[in-house]
C-alpha cells in the first residue's frame, strides 16, 4: 500500500516539473496550420492557427465560416469569408487540426 501511494507521488512529480515546457512546444507545433473549430451555435470556422491565450481563447487568420442553411437549398452550407477572429474558450464545441497521422499521435503521446 506504501509503495503505490509512493509510486503515485513520484509520478505527479515528475509531471509536473516537465509540464511548463511540454504544452508550449506542443502549441508551437500547431502555429500556421489549418484549424476547424466548432462552437456551441453549430458554425465552423476553418483559419490558420495562429495564437491562444492563458484562458483558452484561439485566435486564427484567414478564417471562413460554415454553417448551415434550413432551407432547402442545393448547398446545405453557407460560407463567408472573415479574416482574423477570436474565437472564446467558452464558445468552442471541437478543435481539430490538420496534419498526419505521426504528427497527431506525437501530440498526445503520454510521457510516464
Amino acid at each position: 500500500m506504501e509503495q503505490a501511494a509512493e509510486r503515485s507521488s513520484t509520478l505527479v512529480a515528475s509531471t509536473s516539473q516537465g509540464s511548463d515546457l511540454d504544452p508550449i512546444s506542443r502549441v508551437r507545433k500547431l502555429l500556421f496550420r489549418q484549424m476547424l473549430v466548432g462552437i456551441k451555435d453549430g458554425r465552423f470556422f476553418l483559419g490558420n492557427f495562429h495564437c491562444i491565450d492563458k484562458q483558452g481563447n484561439i485566435i486564427l487568420q484567414d478564417t471562413v465560416e460554415y454553417r448551415s442553411i434550413r432551407k432547402s437549398s442545393p448547398s446545405p452550407t453557407e460560407q463567408r469569408c472573415l479574416g482574423m477572429i477570436l474565437i472564446p474558450s467558452s464558445c468552442r464545441t471541437s478543435c481539430h487540426v490538420d496534419c498526419s497521422i505521426e504528427e497527431q499521435l506525437s501530440l498526445i503521446q503520454l510521457k510516464e
